[in-house]
């Protein structure tokens, strides 16, 4: 057992708890306002995006998409029906984690100026927190203005009896595996769930999607989910929807899991992507009136409520957990930190320079599975149930020379939804191979409430995939 032993302790303006990509620009922008800043990491500096999500599993995926895409283009596709390398693709990966160690990233922090302090970082009540070093050395820091909680989340598994005995992966074993299993059995719906099962299929896995909805991707159009479950099942997933887990074991390495129609699937490795809790619940919370285990709420400068010091950043407050979206709340956290800091006014209107606007009308995401699905903004369900007067505008790929010329057989489709009130776009979604580069322009559309009238004047170039915005716009004004 570790000896505990009491050190000094260090006043900061600002401390910051976690250093994922989240924290670190929360330092970011405060060392850059001038505010001495103290960062605490108890694992490795770069977080869960860096190691075990992010990097990794697009490091997985990029060959399994750009070998997709080589086999539609006649002159290419025979050079390229082999399998992958999957050793050279892992290496790869083992590359862009830097082999899970972080002296580049802590290289980065030093070179800002912010202070790391490695261990468990627990706050000891307002504007204080203690952290206990590998070695038991316990420091408190105190913030003068501001402590930043940027723990994130990790993964949820479910109350399955003997699941601990399983040993089941989760997205960190599906990520930094070192081997693709032979059988794979995927349990969830899920970017997740669709990422992986598209990565260790093309690696060499026979995988097995379990599915408890009526279908994949559902925070997404149903489109969406139902053109990557047909590319799925054409790579030769089994893809089933309105199944669920009811018992999973382990005997002689191989994995059982039982569904709630009695069928029994057998695999070597079983991965568990059922959603993410926040890492709250030994962060001490309850020192400062919080409930351990909670997400935080905050307010759109990412204050947490009813204080006027601590800030949720990131994937614990529950916004958008995306490591984009978390870091647009850091940067929009350490200006307000700055701001409050400095006695400046607060830009707290909407889409203001203290605020995070965004988080509520246009929230990106891509799903790189093949085909890739890229959205912003509300679904037109969403945006129905959100009470806004609205009209689905529908294109199909097909009708784009750009997406005939990235590849034989393309296949997709783009939704538009538009308020018919304000004539602004609500929400845009594209699936297709190679979508998730035209998503920043609808992002501008949409965070930038462009008016449909000017975006006919936005002109896309032929031929490219972009032209699918004049066939959204010409639909939408001939119907």
């Amino acid at each position: 057992m570790t000896e505990t032993t009491e050190s000094e302790s260090i006043a900061y303006d600002v401390v910051v708890l976690g250093a994922g990509p989240v924290g670190e620009n929360v330092a970011d922008r405060t060392r850059a306002a001038g505010l001495t800043t103290a960062v605490v990491e108890s694992e490795l500096v770069g977080g869960e995006c860096s190691y075990w999500a992010c990097m990794p599993s697009k490091a997985l995926l990029r060959p399994v998409l750009a070998q997709a895409d080589a086999r539609r283009l006649p002159g290419l596709a025979q050079a390229v029906q082999g399998p992958l390398d999957t050793p050279a693709v892992l290496a790869r990966r083992d590359e862009y984690t830097s082999h899970w160690k972080d002296d580049g990233q802590v290289g980065w922090l030093d070179g800002i100026g912010a202070d790391l302090y490695r261990g468990h970082g627990r706050l000891a009540g307002p504007r204080t927190v203690t952290v206990t070093a590998p070695d038991g050395t316990v420091t408190t820091l105190t913030a003068r203005h501001a402590v930043a909680v940027a723990t994130g989340t990790r993964a949820q598994l479910p109350d399955l009896p003997g699941l601990a005995e399983v040993k089941p992966w989760t997205s960190r074993e599906a990520t930094s595996a070192k081997a693709a299993p032979a059988r794979l059995i995927v349990v969830g719906g899920g970017v997740v769930a669709t990422e992986m099962a598209t990565a260790w299929q093309a690696l060499g896995s026979r995988v097995t999607l379990l599915v408890r909805g009526k279908g994949l991707l559902n925070r997404m159009e149903p489109f969406a989910g139902e053109l990557v479950a047909e590319a799925l099942t054409e790579a030769g997933a089994d893809v089933r929807t309105g199944t669920s887990v009811e018992s999973v074991t382990r005997k002689d390495g191989t994995v059982v899991a039982v569904t709630a129609d009695g069928d029994r699937i057998e695999g070597d490795e079983i991965l568990f992507a059922t959603g993410r809790i926040p890492h709250t619940d030994d962060i001490g919370l309850d020192t400062v009136g919080l409930e351990p285990g909670s997400w935080l709420d905050v307010d759109d400068t990412l204050r947490v409520t009813g204080t006027d010091w601590l800030y949720a950043v990131g994937d614990v407050n529950h916004r958008a957990l995306l490591t984009h979206q978390g870091k647009y709340q850091a940067r929009i956290a350490g200006a307000a930190i700055a701001a409050r800091a400095a006695g400046d006014s607060v830009a707290d209107e909407s889409w203001g320079a203290h605020v995070a606007t965004a988080d509520h009308h246009a929230v990106p995401q891509v799903v790189f599975t093949d085909p890739e699905a890229a959205a912003v903004g509300l679904s037109l369900a969403e945006a129905e149930q959100a009470g806004h007067r609205v009209r689905a505008v529908d294109v199909e790929f097909s009708a784009v020379a750009g997406a005939g010329l990235y590849g034989d057989g393309y296949k997709g489709r783009a939704r538009m939804v538009v308020d018919l009130e304000d004539e602004i776009l609500r929400g845009v979604t594209f699936v297709g191979p190679g979508v998730g580069e035209l998503i920043h322009s609808a992002t501008v559309a949409v965070a930038g409430r462009v008016p449909v009238s000017r975006l006919w004047h936005a002109v896309p170039s032929y031929p490219t995939l972009s032209e699918v915005w004049l066939r959204l716009l010409e639909a939408f004004r001939d119907n």
